[in-house]
């Protein structure tokens, strides 16, 4: 499962087709080792192969968000597909943390 990938100060997390429970605690498990050993000051979430998430997901990023932010950085959102943007807005994600959402480049 190569999931991480990390450009400088960044580290971009490539999540699965289905983001739910079964998934979410191995992506936690790689990205808490990944920030707690490499100097990362953003941390985005790539929804580009992602169809689905439920509250799992959004707990994944909650948590990741909280970590981040005790080290002075970041979370960023990218990809998403429309489904994925609505389950975020409906969680009132962006009530509890700030994320800068960057969307899917055009080809």
């Amino acid at each position: 499962m190569g999931i991480l990938e990390k450009r400088g100060a960044r580290l971009i997390v490539h999540l699965p087709r289905e983001l739910d429970h079964h998934y979410t605690e191995e992506v936690r498990r790689r990205v808490d080792a990944a920030l707690r050993t490499e100097a990362i000051s953003e941390l985005e979430f790539d929804f580009s192969g992602t169809v689905f998430m439920d509250s799992a997901g959004i707990g994944l990023l909650l948590g990741r968000a909280q970590m981040m932010r005790a080290l002075s950085g970041r979370v960023l959102v990218s990809h998403m597909n429309e489904q994925i943007g609505r389950i975020l807005a409906l969680s009132g994600i962006e009530r509890h943390i700030r994320l800068e959402k960057e969307e899917q480049n055009e080809k």
